[in-house]
């Protein structure tokens, strides 16, 4: 099984909740990251996080990009090609035959470029072969049922299942609209909320952040 994590925006959470979900996830786990931006070559990236949260050693990144800007926008800055899309999934669908369940976590938003044709993480998901959901994730403030609409009429446009939205930083005292987004985001969207990952969780070391996942989810 691969599950794709995307995100309403940057920044929303993403690499917290793929940390989580692979803490949940049985069997044998590996992560992918097709292109991390913003970072320089001995430089710490999302998959590091990833490693210090959970333990886990089977991660792999596609392309690393200096710039801190969409994939496509960096790579044309720093004059590299970037794999296309159909290459990623060709290495994600052979992650399935050693692993049980492999988390693909995006670049910012869904319709993000990731390669030179301008493909997204969607576009990838429809190169797979193996069957896989989308998990979104959201942000619990102002203007995240638009935002959040606006992605799942993304992917259902494009008839890509969805396994549910995850709150990426769920604040210790929630305000109002916070608080009515959790009630209305499935009634907006018809996706349930699966969980909501506190916010600092990224903070936590490795044997209190897998020891309060589960909570998370409940």
């Amino acid at each position: 099984m691969i599950t794709l994590i995307t995100g309403t925006d940057t920044g929303v959470g993403k690499t917290i909740t793929t940390a989580a979900l692979a803490v949940r996830a049985a069997g044998t786990v590996a992560v992918v990251k097709p292109a991390q931006t913003g970072v320089g070559p001995d430089e710490p990236g999302d998959l590091d996080d990833v490693h210090r949260l959970t333990g886990l050693t089977k991660l792999h990144e596609g392309i690393r990009l200096r710039d801190p800007l969409a994939p496509t926008t960096a790579a044309r800055r720093e004059g590299v090609a970037l794999p296309p899309v159909a290459a990623h999934a060709k290495a994600i669908d052979q992650l399935t035959l050693t692993n049980d369940t492999v988390f693909v976590e995006g670049a910012g938003g869904i319709l993000v470029g990731l390669d030179a044709e301008g493909n997204n993480l969607a576009d990838l998901a429809g190169q797979l072969t193996t069957p896989f959901g989308f998990v979104v994730v959201a942000r619990a403030g102002l203007g995240t049922l638009n935002h959040t609409g606006l992605t799942v009429e993304a992917l259902r446009s494009r008839g890509l299942p969805i396994e549910g939205l995850v709150i990426g930083s769920w604040p210790e005292h929630p305000d109002l609209a916070e608080e009515c987004n959790l009630a209305d985001l499935p009634a907006v969207t018809g996706v349930p909320v699966i969980g909501r990952i506190p916010a600092g969780a990224g903070a936590l070391d490795q044997e209190a952040f897998k020891a309060a996942v589960p909570s998370w989810f409940e």
